[in-house]
């Protein structure tokens, strides 16, 4: 298995030597497919047009490529800015979720005025269904489902996912988060047709922020039977995909063997600081995404003397990325200096 390779332009985000590696989002660390960039430059010829009013080629294009109708499709700015769609064509009330989760819904259920309900994980990091539903009720607006799960990257079971869904019953709108889904192997992924079949409540939320690399073009999308999400297409910004959007996924669609071996690295490189993390006496979760989490006290701290950004929880606890070779052995010697030796090359 080829390494990562380092990245041939290093991250301006921060300031030069105040930050060695910069893992605190769950970015890929390669750039764009050269033949997704030339696809998004050949637009750029014509960038004193204005997009589609409504986006329909986006929405046609992942509809095909999924096997589905375009009106079971809903696209916008990134996961984060369909989930804000979703949560304003809902209206105001609570949004049940597990607890830690992605820091955006949070944010998110406010502007869209619905209070959030979070509930804690369990013991072994993972999103407890059986309390998340108690935790449903009359005021319950949406959902949220996340799988893989942000930040521990466990995986809940297909068949708790489908007996979770048949509990909620139909009647209340649960989400699925799939941000991560093509990091998960092809027998660990749920049948979306079958579930959208079954359950008309059901919502599946995607992006190409994660596996695709695409995180600064901010293009996210939502499944869903046409009902519900005709709703949400309500919701829709006039003008708000722009026409590089079309083009980056298309080239992505027609460069997927690339976009595999990508992923196949980085689970390589996940898999590999893991295991040596896990050498030294350090417990973290099996992750199915493109981080690690990696228990506190203390381990931001740690990190962040070390020159690495990571994201922080409450307790002490990180989320890091996956980067390079070279970022895991400082992940590495950072957390275990002086006591034990750096991952095998």
């Amino acid at each position: 298995m080829t390494l990562l390779a380092e990245p041939t332009i290093p991250s301006r985000r921060f300031a030069a030597g105040s930050t060695r590696f910069d893992l605190g989002l769950s970015e890929n660390p390669f750039p764009p497919l050269p033949s997704v960039i030339e696809a998004v430059r050949e637009t750029l010829e014509s960038a004193n047009r204005y997009p589609e009013f409504l986006p329909e080629q986006l929405p046609r294009l992942i509809a095909e490529h999924l096997g589905m109708s375009p009106d079971e499709v809903v696209v916008g700015a990134g996961a984060t800015g369909v989930a804000l769609q979703v949560m304003r064509a809902l209206g105001t009330g609570e949004l049940v979720s597990a607890t830690p989760t992605f820091d955006g819904y949070a944010v998110l259920a406010d502007m869209a005025g619905m209070t959030l309900v979070p509930v804690p994980l369990d013991a072994a990091g993972n999103q407890d269904l059986p309390a998340m539903r108690r935790a449903v009720n009359r005021r319950t607006q949406l959902v949220v489902v996340c799988r893989p799960h942000n930040p521990t990257g466990t995986l809940l079971d297909a068949a708790a996912v489908r007996s979770f869904l048949s509990a909620v019953g139909r009647k209340i709108p649960v989400l699925l988060d799939e941000a991560y889904v093509e990091f998960l192997a092809p027998t660990a992924r749920l049948d979306i047709h079958e579930l959208l079949r079954k359950h008309p409540n059901l919502l599946i939320l995607r992006t190409f922020s994660k596996a695709y690399g695409l995180a600064g073009l901010r293009i996210g999308y939502c499944l869903g039977r046409s009902p519900l999400i005709d709703r949400i297409r309500h919701q829709q910004l006039p003008f708000g995909v722009p026409t590089a959007a079309v083009a980056a996924v298309r080239a992505s669609y027609a460069a997927e063997p690339e976009l595999l071996d990508r992923v196949a690295r980085i689970t390589h490189e996940r898999t590999r600081l893991r295991s040596a993390l896990r050498a030294t006496g350090i417990e973290t979760p099996e992750s199915h995404a493109n981080f690690l989490y990696i228990p506190g006290p203390g381990t931001a701290t740690t990190l962040r003397r070390a020159g690495i950004k990571a994201k922080p929880y409450p307790d002490g606890s990180v989320r890091i990325a996956i980067g390079t070779p070279t970022a895991t052995r400082a992940v590495h010697t950072a957390l275990t200096t002086p006591h034990h030796s750096e991952p095998p090359r």
